[in-house]
């Protein structure tokens, strides 16, 4: 009976294991390959799989998803004989379990030597300035190498970078002052140039300013010039209407006389004799003309002209004082430079009455 059980208890030992060799389960995005008395049979889909037991054996599991393998850095020399430090990252994936199996012994071995060889190639081809502003170059040819390589092993390579390119400690020195030095030459070419474009803008500025200026200036004499020509216009227009006598013209002449002896620059006056004589020429003159236009008094005029001739004499009378005085002033300071004797070659002029000044040249032409 203890031999039965025994004999019971191994026989339900060797279902349950043939049970277990005989169903394979296989998961989602993996294949395995199945050999039979150690030669390629088939491969496993994902799902449940029969197999003959204690026949049949699994060779290896395949995971068919794509993959990310991360190698080393590596030293590599560049064409300037720099030795450089490159990481590297490679995807890739399975596209058939059966050559990834029997085509070579360890494929992502393999991958990891052909990506140092081949990127040793590339990078030795290149300078070090090359090798660091390249990386997409060199990543088309790494990538088409390898594809081409690892075809016939069933993987697909899908995408090789170049996670980091790192020059020696004394070369980084380099370059970050050469980076450095160039930095600041951009810096100061901007600065010449803002400078520059400030000084054009300024100047040009000032140029439209002075421009405006003088437009303005001249704008402002031109009208200036237009208001005196109007004015001189208006005052020539008034006088003509109010038809001046002479003795009017004559009165405002004797006004101006005081105003002219006043001057602070007139030190010594010389009065000649012949005053009168002017005086009477240039009213005999001013006479003339008013003949000659047509000058006869408005009937306005001619009622104040008893006031005119008064403030006339009176006129007349201020500006005669005024030249004795001056000629006293005058005979005075020559005295003072000739030592007190008499000046020579200056008579004695003739007193000067208002009458005189006022007198018409005509009736005086006509007493004479």
């Amino acid at each position: 009976m203890e031999f039965a059980a025994i004999l019971l208890i191994a026989v339900a030992v060797i279902v349950v294991v043939t049970l277990v060799k005989a169903v394979r389960i296989v998961p989602q995005q993996r294949q395995d390959v199945v050999e039979r008395l150690g030669r390629y049979k088939r491969t496993l889909n994902p799902g449940l799989n029969l197999l003959v037991p204690y026949i049949d054996a699994v060779r290896t599991k395949v995971d068919m998803r794509e993959q990310v393998v991360s190698f080393p850095p590596q030293p590599v020399i560049t064409s300037d004989n720099l030795v450089v430090s490159i990481d590297t990252v490679l995807y890739f994936k399975v596209v058939d379990s059966v050559r990834a199996t029997y085509e070579i012994s360890n494929f992502l071995q393999a991958i990891e030597q052909l990506t140092v060889t081949t990127l040793r190639n590339v990078i030795g081809s290149l300078d070090l300035e090359r090798a660091l502003t390249s990386r997409e170059e060199i990543n088309r040819h790494l990538s088409g190498v390898l594809d081409e390589t690892t075809g016939r092993w069933g993987i697909k390579v899908t995408r090789v970078e170049i996670k980091a390119i790192e020059p020696p400690p004394s070369i980084r020195d380099s370059m970050e002052k050469q980076m450095r030095a160039e930095r600041d030459r951009r810096a100061a070419i901007l600065n010449a140039e803002g400078h520059k474009q400030s000084q054009i803008l300024t100047a040009e500025g000032e140029k439209q300013a002075a421009v405006l200026r003088a437009d303005g200036d001249r704008q402002a004499r031109i009208l200036q010039a237009e208001g005196q020509a109007k004015a001189i216009r208006t005052v020539f227009d008034a006088i003509h209407q109010a038809n001046p006598s002479q003795k009017v013209l004559a009165y405002q002449y004797l006004q101006a006389l005081p105003q002219i002896a006043n001057g602070t620059a007139n030190k010594v006056w010389i009065v000649p004799t012949e005053l009168t004589r002017a005086l009477e020429g240039m009213g005999g003159a001013l006479g003339g003309l008013a003949n000659m236009v047509g000058d006869v008094p408005s009937p306005e005029v001619a009622k104040s002209a008893g006031e005119v001739e008064r403030e006339a004499a009176e006129a007349a009378r201020a500006a005669a004082t005024a030249a004795q005085e001056i000629h006293d002033e005058v005979r005075v300071a020559e005295a003072q430079a000739t030592g007190g004797s008499a000046p020579q070659g200056l008579p004695a002029p003739e007193p000067v009455s208002p009458e005189s000044l006022l007198q018409d040249p005509a009736d005086r032409r006509e007493r004479g």
